[in-house]
């Protein structure tokens, strides 16, 4: 039941990413302003306009251009940028490598970063650790990711300055040049994806360890660090799971205020550029990817749930 169960929720996730794609395509289309006039100016005749027009594409019925749009789409080809001619792949690509690669650093940094708080508190509730532990997360809780970002700079760049401004990386820079560029937006993204882990599993953790098969395993003599990672965690994890798939999602579609405030060459900055300069081509490719990689975040979170969990993996 479990296979039935994954491609039911595969299923699922494609019809919503189908249905997405048109919400995509339709909000595109209903943004302001003539591709056309906007790439020849102000001085551009009607027959020259028309000829765009048509090289682009845009004469067809827009129900056509969308299903030409999608079969792209499905083969890989996002179409050609308005504003570069360049295929939009070649230019998604490196950068989407590049938050990729900030993603993943920063999400592995979360990991202990949420998980040994959360450990801590929920062993002794109440205690000295458990109410400085919630002091400082609830502080960083209210500070915005762009203000830690900011904070970092001040105090890393200004204050005591011993690394650089920009996290500027090309395809020349060394792994040092990596590491360092890498620092800050890793450590800022970490915490803000973390804080709201440590608290769902706090209380997640803390729920669980109060129950009576928790209580026995611990009459019969289990060691406290057993039956806390073995017995509690498993069935605590359900809640932390869907909010570590959202952390997942964030990181890559919404990572576009620290990459614009470390200057990282990331996915961010693409989807900036392409609103900015009305790129309709690439504005579809960067949020359909942003929405894809959501919603394949959740259906992996959905799944990772039910079989973490005892109590749901019978239901299914």
């Amino acid at each position: 039941m479990i296979s039935k169960l994954i491609v039911t929720r595969i299923f699922y996730a494609l019809v919503t990413l189908l249905l997405v794609s048109a919400v995509i395509f339709a909000a595109v289309e209903i943004l302001p302003g003539d591709v056309a006039s906007r790439i020849l100016g102000r001085s551009a005749t009607e027959e020259s306009l028309a000829e765009l027009r048509r090289q682009l594409g845009y004469d067809q019925p827009a129900l056509v251009r969308y299903f030409e749009w999608l079969g792209g789409v499905v083969q890989g080809d996002f179409g050609n940028s308005i504003s570069s001619q360049r295929p939009v792949s070649e230019i998604i690509g490196p950068k989407l490598l590049n938050t990729a690669i900030l993603a993943t650093c920063a999400f592995l940094l979360s990991l202990p970063m949420s998980l040994i708080p959360a450990a801590l508190q929920a062993v002794k509730p109440g205690s000295l650790v458990d109410t400085i532990i919630s002091s400082v997360n609830f502080v960083l809780l209210s500070i915005p990711d762009y203000l830690l970002a900011s904070i970092a700079l001040i105090t890393f760049v200004v204050a005591f300055p011993i690394l650089p401004s920009t996290s500027m990386v090309t395809e020349n820079s060394s792994f040092g040049d990596w590491v360092v560029a890498l620092l800050m937006p890793t450590v800022v993204l970490a915490i803000s994806v973390s804080i709201y882990t440590v608290r769902l599993l706090r209380d997640g953790l803390i729920e669980v360890l109060s129950q009576d098969y928790v209580r026995m395993a611990e009459l019969k003599g289990m060691p406290q660090r057993i039956v806390l990672w073995r017995h509690a965690f498993p069935n605590a994890l359900g809640p932390s799971i869907n909010n570590m798939a959202l952390n997942i999602s964030y990181l890559i579609g919404g990572v576009i205020i620290v990459e614009e405030v470390f200057t990282y060459p990331g996915f961010g900055s693409v989807m900036v550029n392409a609103l900015t300069t009305r790129d309709a081509p690439v504005v579809e490719a960067t949020v359909l990817i942003a929405a894809a990689i959501y919603i394949c975040a959740n259906t992996l979170a959905d799944i990772g749930s039910i079989l973490s969990n005892p109590r749901l993996r019978g239901k299914h």
